[in-house]
This record gives C-alpha cells, structure tokens and sequence, in this order.
C-alpha cells in the first residue's frame, strides 16, 4: 500500500482517520520530529504532548509519547484533554523544554485529526522548521532508553499568566452578561474554570467533550453557536480554542476584522506600546484604525505562523487574523482564542458597553463602512486551482471594477478601483479549496463581486 504524503499546512498534518492519519503516519511523523529534534543538538530533552476532543486523540498522542521515550525524550503529557495555547504556553515555559506535540485538527469535521510541532518559543513552526521536519521523514531512528513519561495536567501556570494579563477585577466589578457555547471543544473545563475561579456569572452550554462536536463543527461561527439571546454576549471557541467566535447582545455575530479593531483601540489607550501585526487577508478596518492611533501595522501571509515570527521579532500590541487567531505581545506568540474571549469581556466591562456599542464606536473612529464574505472553491487539483488564479489576476474588470492594484504577500490580493473593494485569492493550507476573501463599502457591491466570483470559477 502507498503510504500516505507528510506534508504540513498552514498548522500541520492534518488527515482523515484511519485513511491519511493513522498509527503509522504518526509513528512517521513522531520519528522525522526526533530526528529533527536531535539535529539541534541541544541539551533539552523534554517535550509536552497533548490532544484535543476528537476521536482517538487520545490514543494517538500516548502512541506517540511512548515512541518519544524509546528516542530519549522527557514526555509531560497532559492527562486529559488540552487547549492548544496551554500547551504552547507549557512548551514555552516548562524547565528544558524542546518544545511541544499537539494532536487536533482544529475546526476541521470530526473525520479529520492532526498533528502538529510547536517549537520552544510557543508558537507555530516556521515554515523553514516544518520543512526540515518533512525532511527526515521515513529516515531512520536509533532507539535510547533514557525517557520517561510524566502524565500530568498543564494549565496550573497558564492560568497564572492570565491572571497578570487580564484585569479580572473590572469585569467581576462590572460583568457583562455572558453565554459561553462550549462547542464540545477542548475549551470546556478550562474558560468556564477562569471565569468560576473569578466568580463571573455565566450561561454554558455544550459543556461537555463530543468526538462529532454534537453533530456539527467545531468552528466558532453563527450556523454553530445556537444558544445565544438577547442581552447577553455569546463566546465561542473552536476544536483545540486558540480561535474565537462572538455574538453580540442583539444576537449579532461580529466579525474578528470588527474584535481586532476594537481590541487595538483599547489597548492602545491602556498604554500598551509596539506594533499591529495582521494577516493579508484583515480588512482595511484595521488598517485605518491604526493609522488614526499613530500605530504602525505590519501584514503577513495567512496563517499564524508568520504572525508569530514578526511578533518574536517587534514589540507587538496585538496581532490577528481574520479567520479568529488573535495573541497579545506580553502573552505567547500563537493564537489564543481563550485570551481573546477575556479581552473582549474586559473592554467592555472597562468602558461599561455593551459590545454593539464598541462596535458602533469602532466604526465611527474609523470613518468608513466594511462588509466582508468569503467563496470557497473546492479543488480538483493543483493545476486546476492554478488555471484559477491565473484567470482572475488577467481579467480587466471584476464585477464592472477596473484592477487598480496587485499585492502578491500570500497569494493574489485585487484591489479595485474605487479604493474600497479587493478580492484576496490563495489556496486553503489546511483543505483542498480555492478561496476568495471580499471586502467592499457596499452590501449591494460585496454581493456582485461574490457573484461575479461564483460564475468565473469554474
């Protein structure tokens, strides 16, 4: 039988169980991570593993620490199931730590499973460190007796951070109302764990882990997070909670272009200092909100990753993307969805709002109106996915707009010519799809260039 290709995405291995993630790519996987691991010659020996709700996570990832012993490593492996921020965090932080192993597949549909390697600095590997990885796959591996195993549970020191990164004494003085959606995810047992140790009231529900995610995907978006109702804001996160989802107390679901820009603002006035750091695909909303703070932006390619390497290299208020990754320069440079939860719950409580009012206030700071929506193409192929891009960076007009300018950071970013429309096409890193993000000041627009797209893909 062919074995399965080990190629790592935006945020690792990501498969289908029992078809492309199985023992034996993990076995392949956990051998070319040791071989990498011992290329750096270090001294440290320890690495953290931990997993998500999914099925078999569980097993997979005490598969994988015991291959991990037999190589000579310290395994910490976390005794139940795991956020991926806490175990960035631990990864980051735990004594002669090389760095952790996370088994999820995020937001992803319960087939799916994956693996991915988080590096000693706490945040996602970079490309040139994935590669080398993918490098030293089916290479050969000596065996050590010298690991252990340490089963144990990782949040203890995480929670401490957040302790000193977020003024829990002004939301329990001032608490909104809140609904948490647990969404079955990996956040259970740990966001309802902060605010019950703050004694900040709220309504949870879908406390509970499910390997299906109660049927649906663990993905924080509206079609999803169904308990929400009027006058209480309504927090999500997905699979593995470093992303986030939010619903405001009129039962409006707010964009994270929305979260990032009222978060920048309000850090900004609280004294924080560094740069905003965003991913191509963040609206101008962004953009311009920064401009007005005096702040400095720098823009990525999708996928944290590279918002976590231009943290570790600027001082950084915030950084985000539009897909829900969100992280702060004083916490770890990887997306943090139960940090960005508490943030959202701290400014309002800080500046007694309600979160349609900060919405308000964000969009008259910044002068403008932004609609935003995505098209995804499911792909055949490659070369399909190729003939695409090419077609839709050649044609002179999209929807009646003139192409006023190309930006090639990730992908093929459009802007058109009335200076507040773009269409960003790239290929997804973690499913076979095509996809367009679309920004525009008008709904009327926005809808004609996502027709426009829908009839030329094709």
């Amino acid at each position: 039988m062919k074995k399965t290709e080990i190629k790592f995405g935006t945020d690792g291995f990501r498969g289908i169980i029992a078809k492309e993630f199985t023992f034996e790519t993990v076995e392949r996987i956990t051998k070319a991570i040791t071989l990498y691991l011992k290329s750096l010659n270090s001294t440290k020996n320890t690495l953290i593993i931990g997993y998500d709700p999914r099925f078999m996570a569980g097993d997979f990832a005490k598969f994988s620490a015991e291959l991990f012993k037999n190589y000579g490593f310290n395994i910490i492996l976390s005794s139940k199931v795991v956020p991926t921020p806490v175990v960035a965090y631990v990864a980051k932080y735990y004594p002669n730590s090389l760095g952790g192993v996370m088994f999820t597949a995020s937001h992803n549909p319960k087939e799916y499973l994956g693996m991915k390697f988080i590096p000693n600095y706490g945040g996602p590997a970079t490309k040139e460190i994935t590669d080398k990885i993918v490098s030293f796959v089916d290479k050969p591996v000596e065996e050590d007796t010298v690991g252990s195993i340490e089963i144990k549970t990782l949040e203890e020191d995480y929670i401490k951070k957040l302790d000193n990164i977020i003024d829990f004494k002004v939301i329990e003085k001032n608490p909104p109302k809140i609904i948490y959606d647990g969404l079955y995810s990996s956040s259970v047992g740990y966001f309802d764990k902060i605010l019950d140790k703050h004694n900040i009231p709220y309504e949870g529900y879908n406390m509970f882990y499910s390997s299906d995610f109660g049927g649906g995907l663990p993905e924080p978006k509206p079609k999803f997070m169904l308990n929400y109702k009027k006058g209480y804001i309504t927090v999500a996160n997905d699979g593995d909670a470093d992303r986030y989802g939010v619903i405001d107390e009129e039962g409006n679901y707010i964009s994270p272009n929305i979260i990032m820009a009222i978060l920048l603002k309000y850090l900004v006035l609280k004294g924080n200092k560094g740069k905003m750091i965003k991913t191509v695909g963040v609206s101008r909303i962004v953009d311009i909100v920064a401009d007005k703070l005096k702040i400095k932006t720098i823009t990525t390619p999708v996928g944290f990753k590279w918002l976590s390497s231009a943290m570790r290299e600027n001082e950084t208020i915030l950084a985000g993307e539009d897909s829900g990754g969100l992280s702060i320069g004083s916490h770890i440079p990887e997306k943090d969805g139960l940090l960005a939860n508490l943030l959202i719950l701290e400014a309002m409580a800080s500046e007694n709002k309600m979160l349609s009012e900060l919405v308000n206030n964000i969009k008259k700071f910044a002068g403008c109106k932004f609609f935003t929506d995505r098209v995804d193409i499911k792909l055949e192929n490659d070369e399909t996915a190729n003939k695409l891009i090419v077609k839709f960076n050649n044609l002179p007009l999209i929807a009646g707009l003139k192409i006023a300018e190309k930006q090639y950071i990730d992908g093929s970013k459009i802007f058109l010519d009335n200076s507040s429309s773009w269409i960003l096409i790239r290929k997804s890193g973690t499913e076979p799809l095509l996809r367009f993000y679309i920004e525009s000041d008008t709904i009327k627009r926005l809808s004609d260039i996502k027709e426009f797209i829908k009839c030329n893909a094709d």
